[in-house]
């Protein structure tokens, strides 16, 4: 009896799973979402799967694949979304057919593409399963479209917008330069020794010509592009005079001030895949040009500007038959910036081919007139096409022509002292006139610091007075004065000129720094006191703050960006009171008018100028004698303020130290303030 009620039982289940099973009808709602699916991911081959029969039989799954990819691929569609309207009362008829409206939405080329449709579904079988199938035709792709038409665009390119110099003057632009190519058929008998000729006058090798001729697109009369040249080129005679060759204007993007500007304005570059992943939402597609460095990366977006484009309908018999969506480009913005083309130029040709920064401002406005680094490259390489050997002498070059010195921080040397003199002064621990008496050439604090001495290049053989330890640039004074301050007290100081912090710039600069966390001992703090030790700076933050002391101790933000109207605007309000700030602008002009002052070098007649010499030794221990110097000066003029530089040039140990970047200085303040 139990058994029998077992086996019943079971029965009993097998027949409700298979009644269950009968039952479940598959549902067109299902079957649409996902098609949708497939439609927004552009998986054609699923789509045609779900394809009513009769469709299967008016087009293959081919053809149906490649009708979709080509007009997807032609307008660059993305972003492509699908929304039913599908409501409880939607019922098949007797036949199991119905109609899912629906509205469709996509980015393309030319904008977004929206349209409302009807897309007929069918119950039918397929390899024996009763499923909901989609009733296919070409208004399914545009409603405007018939059997035979074709979809076509045409894009309306936006032009770039310009980078412009405080008096319009060209920094990146958009130009034209020479399109080299061959038409192969016409390379006459002696192909090999033609291309040779070619490779040797562009520079590149034989097997790059080979490879661009051996495309599948190339035929004998097509013109095969092999590199672009500047406009004006001298070696475009030479070219011509070789079978098959053919030069061509073509649009780029163009750097007229070449190395001078190289690493503030970067350049332009065809966008590569990790970029178009990052930004293929933002519109971007594989064959844009976007800002690989500088300024053309950071300004990207306004420069840029948006493609227009039209896409419409072309009818079997090669009419226009309707436009589907029409857009104007929107030309990018063209900038115009503070810099000065003959201050970045001038300040270039000072460094080059040394190794260094420098930066020049308005010291009244906080305006960047130039932003320089050496050595540099030429942008306009980049873009028409560098040769593999000319990257790799870049990239190898140890004096890092590809390297932003303006955008680092080093250890600023005796510039440091008038930042000290500024926190002694504020805290008190400085008495302007008090005379310090300083015996000889070396110096510590105690017994307790070893075989270590802080060391002065002159003994003046008598006592020291701020003004001294400034014209003399007393190492001695300032490490005593940096321990009477202390190491918090002196962190805080820093602090006050925006050491430690970031400069509110566009352009990224690395932020100065005077320690992380606390000073480790003496010594160090001693060191810091006269620009050694743990403090790093850039050469803008500098004269930032050097230029505090004709702001009545005020600190501007620097402005990259030209604003009619605009007015300057304070970065660190009282980074030292205005009074002390005058003692500090004082001293700072009697180091270049006392006849002992470190930059004599550097009187201009009839021009008043304040200044401060700086060498950092780059010593990895006191016992370090191959230590290699960076030499510093800043200097700004205080009648009627306009210009402060400040310039730093590596390796400097042999060639008189910051002596040496005096003059290079003071050619460009007599050149600009005369």
């Amino acid at each position: 009896m139990f058994k029998k009620k077992i086996i019943a039982v079971l029965v009993l289940a097998v027949f409700s799973a298979l009644y269950a099973g009968c039952s479940r009808q598959p549902k067109f709602e299902d079957a649409f979402k996902t098609y949708a699916s497939n439609w927004s991911k552009e998986n054609f081959k699923a789509m045609y799967a779900q394809l009513s029969a009769d469709t299967k039989k008016n087009i293959s799954e081919d053809n149906f694949v490649q009708r979709y990819t080509n007009i997807y691929d032609g307008i660059g569609a993305s972003k492509i979304t699908i929304t039913p309207k599908i409501t409880e009362k939607m019922k098949p008829d007797k036949n199991n057919k119905i109609s899912i409206p629906f509205d469709m939405s996509m980015e393309t080329a030319a904008g977004t593409v929206k349209f409302s449709h009807n897309a007929g579904m069918v119950l039918e079988k397929q390899n024996n399963k009763s499923e909901w199938h989609i009733v296919w035709n070409e208004q399914m792709i545009f409603p405007q479209m018939d059997p035979g038409d074709k979809v076509r665009f045409n894009l309306s390119e936006a032009q770039r917008g310009e980078l412009l110099d405080r008096n319009g003057k060209e920094l990146a632009a958009n130009g034209t330069v020479q399109s080299v190519g061959v038409v192969p058929g016409k390379l006459g008998n002696d192909k090999e020794t033609s291309k040779s000729k070619i490779a040797s006058i562009l520079g590149i090798a034989v097997d790059q010509i080979d490879s661009l001729l051996n495309q599948k697109w190339v035929k004998d009369d097509l013109f095969v592009p092999i590199a672009k040249i500047p406009e004006n080129d001298g070696r475009t005679d030479d070219l011509l005079k070789i079978p098959g060759v053919k030069i061509t204007n073509v649009k780029a993007r163009v750097y007229p001030y070449k190395e001078a500007m190289a690493q503030l304005i970067g350049w332009v570059g065809n966008i590569s895949g990790d970029e178009l992943k990052k930004l293929n939402s933002e519109g971007y597609t594989d064959s844009d040009i976007i800002g690989k460095a500088g300024l053309e990366q950071i300004f990207e977006k306004r420069l840029r500007g948006k493609n227009g484009g039209e896409i419409w309908i072309e009818g079997s018999d090669n009419s226009r038959k309707q436009t589907i969506i029409k857009t104007e480009p929107q030309n990018g913005e063209d900038i115009k910036l503070t810099i000065d083309a003959n201050m970045q130029d001038a300040l270039y040709k000072q460094l080059s081919p040394d190794a260094g920064d420098a930066a020049a401002i308005n010291p009244k406005t906080g305006e960047v007139l130039a932003l320089v680094s050496s050595p540099s490259y030429d942008p306009n390489q980049l873009v028409l096409g560098i040769s593999q050997s000319r990257w790799k002498a870049l990239n190898d070059d140890p004096k890092k022509p590809l390297m932003n010195r303006f955008a680092q921080v080093y250890a600023p040397g005796s510039t440091f002292k008038a930042i000290t003199a500024g926190i002694g002064l504020k805290t008190g621990k400085i008495n302007p006139d008090e005379k310090i008496n300083i015996q000889g050439l070396t110096w510590q604090k105690d017994k307790s610091w070893g075989d270590y001495y802080v060391k002065r290049v002159s003994d003046p053989k008598r006592p020291v007075n701020l003004k001294d330890a400034l014209v003399y640039s007393d190492n001695i004074y300032f490490a005593m004065s940096a321990l009477k301050i202390g190491g918090k007290p002196m962190i805080d100081g820093a602090a006050s000129f925006g050491i430690g912090e970031d400069i509110p710039f566009e352009y990224p600069i690395k932020k100065s720094m005077i320690t992380e966390g606390n000073f480790q001992n003496d010594i160090q703090l001693a060191d810091t006191g006269y620009g050694q030790g743990k403090v790093e700076t850039s050469t803008l933050h500098l004269a930032l703050i050097y230029s505090s002391l004709i702001n009545n101790g005020n600190i501007l933000k620097p402005a990259l960006e030209l604003k009619e109207g605009g007015t300057p605007q304070v970065w660190h309000e009282g980074a030292i009171p205005k009074d002390k700030a005058e003692i500090i602008l004082n001293d700072l002009i009697q180091v270049v008018e006392d006849s002992k002052g470190t930059a004599r070098e550097c009187r201009i007649p009839n021009v008043s100028i304040a200044a401060k010499t700086g060498t950092a030794e780059l010593k990895a221990d006191k016992n370090d004698k191959e230590a290699k110097e960076n030499g510093w000066f800043v200097a700004l003029n205080t009648d009627n303020p306009r210009l402060a530089v400040s310039m730093m040039i590596e390796d400097v140990g042999a060639r008189g130290g910051s002596h040496y970047v005096v003059p290079k200085v003071k050619n460009v303040l007599t050149g600009f303030l005369k």
